[in-house]
């Protein structure tokens, strides 16, 4: 028969730490497994510092869940005392057009002040000449390009979060099961049996968020509608942090109108001399098993060649580090967050598609109220399946 709870929750990364945080506050029986040991780096949410901004320029359909995430991250620094989210400000910037595309969405500077007018997050618009002026770290702007500020944006740290809302949850009473590698998930009468190397599991309802693994578990549809991209972040060495101001923001820069011409890139940390900065690749495929987690020399160089040499000030090519992670991409990139077309007992929680960790503590508290509640104050509409046909 195996162990039984009310739910299970595959894959304890953001999204999956996120909601079983949530299942446990809720007083749900809950167990959730992971093959590894969250938080780590085989997945999507290693990296130190990732970007927070609450006007998403990917879309207003969003912005609740980041706004919920900002709101849940504070109070998990009051529980635990730790040092969460940093709100030290974000810029995103375009060519002086503003039609430049990011996460395959044009106009992304203008759909950014849109939705935080839209949302009444406080915001400015400038030009170059005034994001030069404040903040000296970016060189050779042309002084036309449209910039959109968030004060209340920033970053927030992926491994601290996600170990935030383990350790609350096991405080909570979820039983967390690391080094288990589940094999297969299969309907048994009015609930699901999860079949793993640990021996069995049963449920009510199982949450998969399982990111790059969750594919070749679950199979069709998931199959041709989940795809893994390998992308690299690397950390330069300065020369001179004298540009970098106490208040430099995190930021996206699209320096051309294409996807492929920006990157974005994180103040440096306290104590270090060096700036982290990364981009992003869509056209070539991996596999959670079969991706090269280690980084050339030669892609770091190529990185500063095309993107950083002569834009960030202080920026030296030699590597301090690097790292690669992987991206779980739909055909649109954007989410999904519905039950199983086939099986409505497993709770799909699936991709991040780039863009997912700012959002995940506001989609665990959504996914908690579905499964325990039937619906989510948060619409999960825009996020169905189905809209892939």
């Amino acid at each position: 028969m195996g162990e039984r709870a009310d739910f299970l929750v595959i894959g304890l990364g953001a999204m999956g730490s996120a909601a079983l945080y949530q299942l446990a506050q809720r007083g749900a029986r809950v167990i959730g497994l992971d093959r590894f040991a969250p938080p780590h780096e085989m997945g999507s949410s290693h990296g130190e510092t990732r970007i927070t901004r609450q006007a998403v320029g990917e879309g207003q359909d969003y912005v609740p869940f980041v706004l919920e995430s900002h709101r849940i991250w504070r109070e998990l620094e009051a529980e635990t005392g730790e040092r969460l989210l940093e709100a030290c400000g974000a810029l995103v910037m375009a060519p002086g057009t503003g039609a430049a595309s990011h996460h395959g969405k044009p106009d992304f500077v203008r759909n950014s002040i849109a939705a935080a007018r839209a949302f009444g997050i406080a915001h400015e618009v400038l030009d170059g000449r005034e994001v030069a002026r404040r903040f000296p770290q970016f060189l050779n702007l042309q002084g036309d390009e449209i910039a959109y500020f968030e004060p209340g944006g920033g970053y927030v740290r992926p491994e601290a979060c996600i170990a935030a809302q383990l350790a609350r949850a096991r405080q909570l009473g979820a039983d967390v099961r690391t080094g288990v590698e589940v094999r297969s998930i299969r309907r048994d009468g009015d609930g699901v049996r999860v079949e793993t190397s640990a021996g069995p599991f049963s449920a009510g309802e199982v949450m998969v968020s399982a990111g790059a693994w969750t594919a070749p578990l679950l199979g069709a549809p998931f199959d041709r509608l989940l795809g893994v991209k390998r992308q690299l972040l690397h950390w330069y060495a300065l020369d001179d942090a004298t540009a970098y101001r106490a208040d430099a923001p995190v930021y996206i820069w699209m320096h051309g109108t294409s996807d492929t011409e920006y990157f974005y890139g994180f103040p440096p940390q306290a104590g270090e001399r060096s700036v982290k900065v990364a981009t992003e690749q869509y056209a070539e495929g991996t596999t959670a098993d079969g991706a090269d987690r280690m980084v050339a020399p030669e892609e770091s160089a190529a990185m500063y060649r095309t993107h950083i040499a002569g834009r960030l000030a202080g920026a030296t090519p030699r590597v301090v580090r690097a790292a690669a992670c992987l991206y779980t991409v739909t055909p649109d990139r954007g989410f999904i967050i519905d039950r199983h077309p086939d099986e409505s007992r497993i709770l799909v929680v699936s991709a991040c598609s780039g863009h997912g960790f700012k959002h995940s503590a506001g989609i665990g508290k959504a996914a908690a109220e579905l499964l325990t509640e039937g619906r989510s104050a948060i619409d999960l509409a825009p996020f169905a399946v189905g809209r892939f046909g």
